[in-house]
């Protein structure tokens, strides 16, 4: 083929590419994620063949390797070594389905930034890919704005992310899309084409309300105006820069000063602006998670514990304080933030070889900047987008979308660093592609089938399997399951772990089962939980699901083989142990533990558990209201009423999600007029059980006895829409509390 048909070959395949930002797989697990890796791999995989075979071809067509190019193959150097000296092989190397980002993916990106160097010789190569670029990301604001904010990318950050890159991608083919122009004139379609689609970006940080990302900008922002103001030699233009700083910089403070201004708090984006604070939910729990990092650097300071395997890290130095912020995602297998994620994971040297990347682009931008090569505008923007990308990543890390926008960018400082030749002169060597093709193309064929077709069909049915078991058919969504895993691919881990959650909260249908056929569906989930627990026996989580899963099993031996109760039991003790041991701060641990000694009827134990995890944080309330409903289990009133006002006291009725153990406390607390305790079990119980009038009535009075009128009265009002019958003495009740309220 001649070197232009190889060319628009990579050309094409690069502007496809782009189209996986869209893609969403419903019929696959992680549906945001893994349609879009699969089409990117498979892509790539394709474009590598024709890569390959055009560089043997035309050797004179070859990239010419930069710091930047350095800088990249030292950094993919860095976390191919930590995976062979990983904690965690299968995970570094694969990855798991939630993310899809273990080296073998990665290294697609690479492959991504080395084709484009190669195809785009000219500027406007460069001014169609950020045009196609920034056009994807204004389908993904409008799909964020009047669909769902984290449109199809599947997580607001990921989005805001992309929108950073985008805005600047956009600004570049604006300000220099006179070169492609015959005449060097403006072009008003072309300045509307512009602002609208900076402002349909712009507009998703008010949907994704993304506190990372308005920090990025305005420093980005700040950065290109204080460029501009000492390099720009246009007086107007740097006037217009220092007034909108110093606007921008009045404004953020007036914000701060009027926080809890009635204008501040209701518009979504000044409320998000005041809650940049260290005491931040989001910070807290991310701060945590980097005084881990910092913590366990000196015991795997060259490469790391393996790219993927920050949960190693967070689990061994988990702060159980974590519980006060949030009860929910307490599993952090990245850091949210790329710099601590990357030095956790791959050590000092892939931090020292990710920063050599930027250091490359910033050195490439000064000098082509200082030798006239590179414009102000290009200079600026770059610098100021670089920037942008830092701040955002000091909160979050990179996502499918954002790797991929990022190599774009490289790609662009590379080609303005370098001779900007058009690619139309190559000389061929002997014709060797038909060979070339042949060879590559069918190991190409052999990684598609086994590394992206198999985990397609074996997430496909794996979501066929969750379908069926949301038609309560157990047995039918285990069988679609042995048949997802039948394909023993790479990335099974995910498949049964999957599931293992299924089966562990599904005991109640189990006992509808035939007792031989649960215990079947049991022994095979104990099964792949096993194989999960061999790629890294120091998984904290993966062993706590062991533990649960076996301790179910053995309840199903309990009444007619107590050889068998036991033999799971012990395991299920042994397995929640070594959980503990590698997580010993991770408080619901031990409510685990406690769980199993319950199970094998030992209340001394399973107290003690609790009262283990208590003893972690005493000021989080989950343990008391725990160890409130296991006394009164093994009927110890006193000490369940003494955990249970405890429990109250911390704010724990989220914890309480049993309705009998509600009622029951209502009735402790009913005879002693103890309101404030009662109003909060009130609230609970007709969260839980809408459609009961009475419950409504109940609150009502406790409402009235604390003098919160208006509660009171829309209580009563519930329970007359619930049954009319009550809505003479509703009346009553109703003008008796505002005569005694007047």
């Amino acid at each position: 083929m001649s070197q232009k048909i190889y060319s628009n070959i990579l050309k094409s395949g690069i502007y496809l590419s782009f189209l996986m930002v869209f893609i969403v797989s419903s019929k696959l697990l992680y549906p945001y994620i893994t349609g879009k890796q699969i089409f990117f791999n498979i892509l790539i995989e394709i474009l590598f063949v024709f890569w390959i075979s055009y560089l043997i071809k035309y050797p004179s067509g070859r990239p010419k390797l930069s710091l930047i190019c350095y800088g990249l193959i030292s950094y993919f150097v860095v976390i191919l070594l930590s995976c062979f000296f990983s904690v965690d092989f299968n995970l570094s190397f694969w990855g798991d389905i939630e993310r899809m980002l273990g080296f073998f993916h990665l290294m697609h990106y690479l492959i991504f930034y080395f084709i484009i160097i190669t195809a785009f010789k000219s500027w406007r190569d460069w001014f169609y890919v950020f045009l196609l670029s920034a056009g994807t990301a204004i389908a993904v604001s409008f799909y964020s704005l009047f669909k769902i904010h984290y449109s199809t990318i599947g997580n607001t950050a990921y989005v805001s992310g992309y929108i950073i890159f985008n805005v600047f991608f956009a600004s570049i083919a604006y300000f220099n899309w006179r070169s492609l122009a015959e005449k060097n004139k403006k072009n008003w379609g072309i300045l509307l084409g512009y602002i609208f689609a900076i402002i349909s970006m712009i507009a998703v940080l008010k949907a994704t309300n993304t506190r990372g990302a308005y920090v990025a900008f305005a420093v980005s922002f700040i950065v290109l105006a204080t460029l501009i103001i000492f390099l720009g030699k246009n007086k107007k233009l740097k006037q217009y820069f220092i007034a909108s700083s110093m606007g921008l910089i009045l404004l953020v403070s007036l914000v701060f000063v009027y926080a809890d201004k009635p204008f501040v708090k209701n518009i979504p984006v000044l409320r998000t602006i005041t809650q940049i604070t260290p005491s931040a939910t989001t910070f807290q729990t991310r701060l945590i998670s980097w005084k881990a990092a910092l913590i366990d650097f000196p015991n795997h300071p060259v490469l790391g514990t393996g790219l993927g395997n920050f949960a190693i890290t967070f689990d061994k130095y988990f702060d159980p304080s974590f519980y006060r912020y949030t009860a929910s995602e307490t599993y952090f297998d990245r850091a949210h933030n790329n710099l601590v994620d990357i030095i956790s994971t791959t050590g000092s040297l892939g931090l020292i070889a990710y920063l050599s990347i930027f250091i490359a682009a910033f050195y490439y931008l000064m000098s082509g900047y200082r030798k006239r090569k590179i414009s102000l505008l290009n200079f600026v923007l770059l610098v100021s987008l670089i920037i942008a990308y830092f701040i955002q990543n000091l909160v979050v890390f990179d996502s499918q979308v954002t790797y991929l926008a990022l190599m774009v960018m490289l790609g662009y400082v590379y080609w303005l660093s370098h001779e900007k030749e058009e690619a139309n002169d190559f000389k061929p060597l002997n014709n060797k592609e038909i060979f070339t093709i042949g060879i590559v193309g069918l190991m190409i064929l052999g990684i598609i089938f086994q590394y992206n077709f198999k985990p397609w069909q074996m997430m496909r049915e794996s979501i066929n399997g969750q379908y069926i078991f949301a038609d309560q058919d157990i047995v039918g969504g285990v069988k679609a399951y042995q048949q997802a895993l039948s394909y023993n691919t790479v990335l099974d881990r995910d498949s049964r772990t999957s599931l293992i959650n299924i089966v562990i909260p599904a005991a109640g249908v189990l006992e509808k089962l035939d007792r031989e056929e649960a215990k079947e569906i049991l022994n095979y989930a104990v099964d792949i939980a096993e194989q999960n627990i061999r790629y890294n026996p120091q998984d904290s989580m993966m062993q706590m699901q062991l533990s649960q899963i076996l301790n179910l099993t053995s309840v199903f031996y309990r009444e007619d083989n107590l050889d068998k109760f036991y033999f799971y039991s012990d395991r299920a003790l042994e397995a929640i142990n070594k959980s503990i041991e590698v997580s010993p701060g991770r408080t619901r641990l031990y409510f685990a533990k406690a769980q199993v000694y319950v199970s094998r009827d030992e209340s001394d134990n399973a107290i003690n558990a609790i009262n283990q995890a208590i003893g972690l944080d005493r000021e989080y309330a989950e343990g008391y209201c725990r160890l409130s409903k296991v006394n009164l289990f093994y009927q110890d009133e006193t000490s369940a009423f003494s955990n249970m006002d405890q429990c109250l006291a911390l704010d724990g009725i989220g914890f309480i999600n049993d309705n009998d153990l509600v009622k029951y406390m209502i009735n402790h607390y009913a005879p002693l007029n103890d309101f404030s305790k009662l109003v909060v079990l009130y609230e609970k119980l007709v969260s839980k059980e809408k459609n009961d009038a009475t419950y409504f009535v109940s609150l009502a009075k406790i409402y009235a006895q604390l003098g919160e009128i208006e509660k009171a009265i829309q209580a009563v009002e519930k329970s007359v829409e619930l049954e009319p019958s009550l809505r003479e003495s509703a009346n009553q009740f109703i003008q008796q509390l505002r005569n005694n309220s007047g």
